[in-house]
């Protein structure tokens, strides 16, 4: 089923034209974009301001400095490799454990160290980079993520996406690595995409491919029970980006480490729409909300009207399918 241009503006969808100048273009300065463009400037600047990120190993800069990467992930069980510079998930390469000399891949796939040689150079050279300019390498430790979540995902660290503007949450997902995916977690790769409630970090929706989905498609789980531990602090990690980077409509990636609880993954100004897909809800008339609101609000209050005015009720056992397809969120 397709809607047309006017019943998406009647359930408050926005599409691109309106996110690129309405909120984009208005609240979002051009300067400030290196700041979440750049993985690693990103991690610096969360630490300043106290927000915890995923552990930074090393860096590699220069192909000179290929060859030290050996001795930099020696002793460490398990990494992640990615482009500082990168976006949609390109470029970054997950070792779950190593044996002797092989590194494993959540699937199973055994790499070399010259094949880490290989992929370290190819970002260097700015081949998973935003407008193929040179990059630098990141190498961070491995997530361990919550084990509660464990069945709702496929070889892959689940992420949820908090949409955040002007330091309000306005609209949360989780994004489900699949066998479609090769176990990341995007949505145009074939992850599922699962709204939460702000109220309660609860699932409300599910789907992949543009379809309603009930449950995982590889582990057959029920997406019904979803429901983020430590909800309320994730949020107000996500909601303190806007005061460290000054940013008014932004995308916060964020994951739950079992050990360390809710952590910044990277930012995003310029997050997709698809979320409003698996929420089944408009983001218009939640950002008009947060509009008419004052400035000089704390974080802890910002979390607590969003959750206070943006709680709904989960739809997952009575969906129609299909849902509305992506393509139309252009219009």
């Amino acid at each position: 089923m397709w809607a047309r241009p006017k019943q998406l503006k009647l359930r408050g969808i926005i599409g691109m034209n309106r996110r690129n100048i309405r909120y984009i273009g208005r609240y979002n300065s051009r300067r400030l974009y290196p700041l979440v463009d750049d993985k690693l400037k990103t991690k610096l600047l969360a630490e300043k301001h106290g927000i915890t990120t995923p552990a930074l190993i090393g860096t590699v800069s220069t192909q000179f400095g290929v060859k030290a990467l050996g001795s930099m992930i020696a002793g460490h069980p398990g990494f992640v490799i990615k482009p500082a510079k990168g976006s949609g998930g390109k470029g970054i390469l997950v070792i779950e454990h190593v044996d002797g000399e092989s590194f494993i891949k959540p699937s199973g796939a055994r790499l070399s160290i010259e094949d880490l040689h290989r992929h370290v150079s190819n970002i260097l050279s700015g081949l998973y980079s935003l407008g193929g300019t040179p990059d630098v390498a990141m190498i961070e430790g491995l997530i361990n993520f919550d084990e509660k979540l464990s069945e709702y995902t496929y070889e892959g660290v689940p992420d949820i996406r908090v949409i955040i503007f002007r330091g309000y949450p306005v609209m949360a997902m989780m994004r489900l690595s699949t066998a479609a995916s090769d176990g990341k977690a995007n949505l145009h790769q074939g992850a599922v995409g699962v709204g939460l409630d702000i109220a309660t970090g609860t699932a409300v929706r599910g789907v992949q491919f543009d379809r309603t989905r009930r449950d995982h498609p590889d582990t057959g789980h029920e997406l019904a029970s979803l429901r983020i531990p430590d909800w309320s602090n994730l949020l107000e990690l996500a909601a303190g980006c806007y005061e460290m980077t000054g940013l008014g409509y932004l995308g916060t990636d964020m994951v739950i480490d079992r050990n360390r609880g809710p952590m910044l993954l990277e930012l995003n100004a310029r997050p997709g729409l698809a979320i409003q897909m698996a929420n089944g809800e408009g983001l218009r008339a939640r950002l008009d909300l947060v509009e008419k609101q004052p400035e000089g609000v704390s974080v802890k209050e910002r979390v607590a009207f969003s959750q206070r005015h943006f709680a709904r009720h989960g739809e997952l056992k009575a969906l129609p399918e299909p849902v509305l397809a992506e393509a139309s969120l252009s219009t």
